[in-house]
């Protein structure tokens, strides 16, 4: 039986996802009715078909074909899990997952919905799962959890199968203990945002360490809400 998913191919061979240098966000390159684009990044694009709403369709660049059949391992590998989406299947480049509702935790910021600690807790429960299954969960930032009725899902699952830690998540939560309560219910503008991401990615390449970073961050936000 050929699944419903099925239905997209077709709309996604009308379009081509193009890689870009300096890893900036990929480009769409063609158009198909009834397949609309709900994100992009630097490796892929997601879309939606408008006959298979409950699918999502990751398409990669020629140049990231690899790490297509890296997602696709991993996403075997965390099949059943609550905190992820659910693989269905792929093509020759893209991947199906299930269609996910919610809001990123950076666009919670920007509207101003509170951000649980529920939602922070999934995420470590997430982060444990990940480990029992022998993968490492790395890159998990504001842009790749989604807030689901007060609870957490996480998206993008490409670096797990690579070593270290980044320290990515532990810097959020250690952010959402020392000053989400300054800004919680408030909408944070998208200057502020990208400062303070600036300023991480600064510090991550010792331009300046973890104290002063904190001391910027703060000075920042007190500012704001005067």
């Amino acid at each position: 039986m050929i699944p419903d998913w099925k239905l997209a191919d077709e709309a996604l061979r009308n379009i081509e996802v193009k890689g870009n240098e300096n890893n900036q966000p990929v480009t769409i390159i063609g158009v198909a009715e009834g397949l609309k684009c709900i994100g992009i990044g630097t490796d892929a694009a997601v879309f939606q078909y408008h006959l298979t709403p409950n699918y999502v369709f990751k398409v990669y660049s020629h140049q990231a074909l690899k790490k297509k059949e890296v997602e696709k391992h991993v996403y075997e590998h965390l099949k059943g899990s609550r905190y992820f989406p659910q693989l269905y299947g792929s093509g020759i480049n893209y991947i199906v997952l299930s269609f996910e509702e919610g809001v990123t935790f950076y666009d919670c910021l920007l509207q101003g919905i509170p951000i649980t600690e529920q939602a922070i807790q999934d995420v470590e429960e997430a982060r444990e799962y990940v480990r029992s299954q022998g993968l490492n969960p790395r890159d998990i930032h504001l842009k790749n959890i989604l807030l689901q009725n007060g609870r957490g899902k996480v998206l993008d699952v490409s670096e797990y199968v690579k070593e270290g830690n980044d320290r990515r998540w532990e810097h959020l939560v250690w952010a959402y203990k020392n000053f989400y309560h300054f800004i919680s219910g408030n909408q944070v503008p998208l200057w502020i945002l990208e400062t303070i991401k600036h300023w991480y990615l600064r510090m991550n390449l010792a331009s300046f360490g973890l104290e002063e970073f904190t001391e910027r961050v703060s000075r920042l936000l007190f500012k704001q809400r005067k």
